[in-house]
């Protein structure tokens, strides 16, 4: 099914009677997703607003992540959460798993550039909540629930997000030297500084990465402050390649299951010691991504945040969510979707 309309997918969605998969470019679904019947979502495609001096955009759900990201560099912006961009990958997709990228320990998370949406909840009902800029809190919840809801509560049609302005200038440093352990003190420290630092991650053979953006003269000054700052970690060399792409992308296809854990940058250590060597670490230490032989569960010492399966047959998250929150995420599922239609997005 391929609706071309909001109105033919309300259409749908009233009809159906058996579970539906709200698919993009389906370049996201973790084990378990995408089991029900297809519904594509890219026939609900192009950009129905763009103010670039106001830096806002109102843009369909199928619309390709690629189309909307040239459009935006040809004006010099960009989304500022650096969300991951795969091939196919759709701005629907990207909201409804608030995928976010380096950039968002300075600018936020996904969910922090929407501003309103249009969706269609279980019902077949169209709803519409927000607006074009971030003042209107009309509905301001319901923005913030549908970013990450994985088409669990609803077919996402429009949204109307907040851009951002492409920095001028930018530079990495790379401490080489770091492990994945040794590179948590100073991505910490660079981050605890006030030089407004717009990445810190690590990447095996590169080290702990840093990136300072903005005016030239600025990202000139800030840039030696911060080379003095961590020269007590190890030697820092300035990059002439760029490492964000990867770390925004995510690891390669491998061998074993793909496990994505977020926890506080101060429990990074602790849960490090107790795993295999990770693909790569983003967010100061406050994301690790690892790979684990098949269908095996790490055993993690208690920590703030959880670990997930991403890739693989089965599905799986540690620890398992508490009764209060398994409350609330049913009450909402029966809210928006009392008849179940969208289980198949589990």
């Amino acid at each position: 099914m391929r609706p071309e309309s909001e109105a033919e997918l309300a259409a749908l969605i009233r009809q159906a009677e058996r579970p539906l998969s709200i698919t993009g470019g389906a370049t996201r679904h973790h084990p378990g997703e995408g089991h029900g019947a297809r519904l594509d979502m890219t026939g609900l495609q192009g950009v129905t607003l763009f103010e670039p001096a106001a830096l806002t955009l109102v843009v369909r759900a199928g619309t390709s992540l690629a189309s909307v990201e040239k459009m935006l560099a040809d004006e010099g912006q960009m989304l500022g959460f650096e969300p991951a961009c795969h091939p196919g990958s759709t701005i629907g997709g990207v909201f409804a798993t608030n995928s976010s990228g380096p950039r968002r320990i300075q600018l936020g998370a996904a969910r922090d550039a929407l501003l309103g949406v249009r969706l269609v909840d279980g019902n077949g009902e169209i709803i519409s909540n927000g607006g074009r800029v971030m003042k209107n809190v009309t509905g301001y919840d319901l923005v913030k629930l549908m970013a990450g809801s994985r088409g669990r509560l609803g077919a996402l049609t429009e949204l109307s997000l907040r851009t951002a302005p492409v920095p001028p200038a930018s530079c990495t440093l790379a401490l080489p030297a770091l492990d994945a352990i040794g590179a948590i003190a100073a991505l910490t420290t660079a981050l605890g500084s006030p030089l407004d630092v717009s990445g810190a991650g690590w990447l095996p053979g590169s080290g702990a990465l840093l990136r300072i953006e903005g005016l030239s003269g600025s990202v000139q000054t800030r840039t030696a402050e911060l080379t003095r700052l961590l020269s007590g970690f190890c030697e820092v060399h300035v990059l002439d390649s760029d490492p964000w792409q990867q770390l925004r992308n995510g690891p390669q296809e491998g061998e074993g299951d793909l496990w994505r854990i977020v926890c506080r940058p101060s429990e990074a250590p602790a849960l490090l010691a107790a795993l295999p060597a990770p693909e790569m670490m983003d967010w100061g230490g406050g994301l690790i991504l690892l790979r684990l032989p098949a269908g095996e569960l790490p055993e993690l010492p208690k920590f703030w945040g959880h670990a997930r399966r991403i890739s693989g047959a089965a599905p799986a998250i540690l620890p398992a969510p508490d009764p209060v929150t398994s409350r609330l995420e049913a009450g909402l599922r029966q809210r928006f979707d009392p008849r179940g239609i969208f289980a198949g997005a589990e």
